[in-house]
């Protein structure tokens, strides 16, 4: 698809940042927990049999694991731009990388690699863990590090499981996590009688490495993980319903579907029994800079294991104030809450939107106006909160 000439005119129309439309991602094993903003009838707009639409992506160009009735562009976000002309993220980088992204990003990895997202759900996940790059790469697929910042303004209730079991209780043994994954097909195979469950508290984070094993809770979350969606589904039923044995070896090699020796390889067995898991994965956030009027505060940080491989900030603009911001690499922003100006758009947080429709609350900042400078303003009543994440290297 040839889009340069159109990706030319939003970016000199936009002065360098793209304006992102909304892209909602459904998932057929959870319930959505009905606080995306999303209207209610729309829940299940691409039909009952894909799942509820419980995951809203930013700026992504990653395509979700959900099967053969997924459409091609599902999970891919479009730009809108100024004249109306629509074309995928994921095709403008293709188009012109080392522009949008900045070329140590795009000569290294040919593509955006990190996804932002928010995802919702009634209740919790099952007890999962992502590969690391060695297993991943045996199914042609890469790690997937991920990491969660729980933000105020979409927490109004914590719905019925605000807690998230991580990882497995010192003196747990492989014998242990087999002989729960053996009794697979008999009902509850007691996987989490292992773990251990956290009280995740609102405007806080957490990291998660590939090969830990998790099971999110109900609150929704802002995610930034790396751009692929692999998983290992660790707990055979969830909430009551039952997890497909598919789930667990869905990124395991033919060959090894039935070999729980290897499934059981895909933890990580020490960073799981860590007695110190808290101390190891817990972000209270920290400040990186503050002034009149706004404050910038680094909310995703930290490294997996010993990698830098993406980060996100939170900037709060009091009413009537104006800041200039200069980030460290292209980034993903949404609004959570204002209205007000970036750059020479308008950015404004939904509190009603219908499935298909455009929203002012989602932008891509291209590599050199992040470098160089960009405005935030806030014209509203109320302060205006920006999420923004990064790739690699931005820390």
């Amino acid at each position: 698809m040839a889009i340069r000439q159109d990706l030319d005119n939003a970016l000199n129309a936009g002065q360098g940042i793209l304006h992102m439309l909304p892209c909602w991602v459904p998932r057929a094993f959870a319930v959505p927990g009905r606080r995306l903003r999303l209207a209610e009838e729309d829940l299940y707009a691409l039909g009952a049999h894909r799942g509820g639409l419980d995951e809203r992506w930013l700026s992504s160009t990653t395509n979700p694991a959900n099967g053969p009735d997924m459409p091609p562009d599902e999970g891919l976000s479009y730009v809108l731009a100024p004249d109306g002309k629509r074309f995928t993220l994921k095709d403008a980088v293709d188009e012109a990388g080392a522009k949008l992204i900045g070329a140590e990003i795009y000569n290294k990895y040919k593509r955006w690699p990190t996804l932002g997202k928010l995802f919702d759900n009634q209740g919790p996940l099952p007890f999962h863990l992502h590969p690391d790059s060695e297993h991943a790469a045996l199914v042609g697929e890469v790690h997937k590090p991920e990491a969660y910042y729980f933000p105020p303004q979409y927490n109004p209730r914590l719905n019925d499981f605000p807690y998230t079991f991580f990882g497995l209780e010192p003196g747990t043994t492989k014998e242990d996590i087999r002989r729960c994954l053996e009794k697979w097909n008999t009902g509850d195979n007691g996987i989490l009688a292992y773990s251990k469950a956290y009280v995740f508290p609102i405007g806080k984070g957490w990291f998660t490495p590939p090969g830990v094993l998790h099971a999110p809770g109900s609150l929704v979350t802002y995610e930034i993980q790396w751009g692929t969606d692999t998983f290992a589904m660790f707990q055979s039923v969830v909430n009551g319903k039952v997890v497909p044995y598919d789930m667990l070896v869905k990124d395991v090699p033919e060959d090894r579907k039935r070999d729980l020796d290897y499934v059981i390889e895909l933890i990580d067995w020490e960073a799981n029994i860590n007695p110190n898991l808290k101390d190891s994965h817990y972000l209270p956030g920290k400040v990186d800079s503050a002034g009149d009027g706004y404050q910038d505060k680094w909310v995703i940080y930290g490294t997996s294991r010993g990698e830098d491989v993406f980060s996100a900030k939170e900037l709060t603009v009091r009413p009537g104030a104006k800041v200039t911001i200069k980030d460290p690499g292209a980034c993903g922003v949404l609004a959570v809450q204002g209205r007000g100006k970036l750059g020479i758009h308008d950015i404004e947080t939904p509190t009603y939107i219908r499935f298909g429709e455009e929203t002012l609350d989602e932008y891509f900042i291209t590599y050199e106006v992040a470098r160089s400078g960009y405005t935030v303003e806030n014209t509203g009543p109320e302060p205006l909160v920006l999420l923004r994440h990064f790739g690699p290297g931005c820390q």
